[in-house]
């Protein structure tokens, strides 16, 4: 499935737990050897309170604690199955409740921004609204969570910045001891931005759930934009409104691309060597 081109290998637990090792998880995104995403998602049985648990992981193996449009993709698999036009489906960020709006697209609540130093996290107490972190020739990012730890730069010409050589650096950078995402936004227009995402654990991706969340956010807090604004990635756009009770609202497409069965063989060693 995908949201915007953010593009997810949706695997079903319910039935039966899966032997998913990060090792496995990250030979199954492999996208020359194994079937290839940007993040593989595994739906687990629902605790009480919710329909189902998602649980993340990112290409490299590493376990995410959100992800905005692959929580469309499986609220969207999730009503469809029940017949209903809501869903709560929790991460092991919390709780997101997602509804399917008329024209097709699916709405999820992704919590409120954190936008503590501590919560992001950050190494060392600093001012998330003006972090003092340099990134080559880019300076003064913002930073917040969203479940998962953002920095968002604010550029004046996105098409000048090369991400794929900054979003790396950055992502390791020792202020982020848990890494992080990596946002290049331009401002249009109050209600209008366009973004890039260097995803922790990912690298570049056609869209950022929780990245364009991320960057709303911290363009609101800078003065940029509104509460809500259109937010334009490579893959497509998503609408994000921060809410005033704190929430932030993400909008936009599902698709499946296609369904089928994976074989995992028993042993591990043999089928990912």
């Amino acid at each position: 499935m995908h949201g915007a081109g953010n593009d997810f290998v949706v695997l079903d637990a319910r039935p039966t737990a899966l032997p998913l090792s990060p090792a496995r998880a990250a030979a199954i995104a492999d996208r020359r050897r194994g079937v290839g995403c940007d993040q593989l998602i595994v739906i687990e049985p629902g605790p009480d309170g919710a329909d189902a648990f998602m649980r993340i992981r990112n290409p490299d193996g590493s376990e995410s604690g959100a992800c905005g449009n692959a929580t469309r993709c499986v609220a969207d698999l999730l009503m469809r199955e029940s017949g209903r036009p809501r869903a709560t489906i929790r991460t092991i960020a919390g709780d997101l409740r997602a509804e399917a709006l008329p024209d097709g697209r699916v709405r999820v609540g992704m919590g409120p921004a954190r936008l503590g130093w501590a919560e992001v996290p950050l190494a060392r107490e600093a001012d998330t609204l003006h972090l003092p972190f340099a990134l080559g020739p880019l300076r003064d990012p913002a930073a917040c969570s969203m479940g998962n730890p953002h920095a968002t730069f604010f550029v004046p010409e996105l098409d000048a910045v090369d991400a794929a050589t900054l979003g790396p650096l950055g992502e390791h950078d020792p202020w982020f001891p848990e890494r992080a995402n990596i946002g290049f936004a331009q401002v249009l227009a109050p209600d209008h931005l366009r973004l890039v995402v260097w995803e922790r654990g990912a690298g570049l991706t056609l869209a950022c759930g929780t990245g364009a969340c991320a960057a709303l956010v911290n363009a609101h807090r800078r003065g940029l934009a509104a509460r809500a604004a259109t937010v334009s990635l490579p893959g497509g756009d998503l609408a994000i409104h921060w809410r005033e009770d704190g929430e932030v609202l993400m909008t936009g497409p599902v698709a499946t691309a296609f369904t089928g069965t994976l074989d995992l063989p028993e042993n591990e060693q043999i089928a990912w060597r």
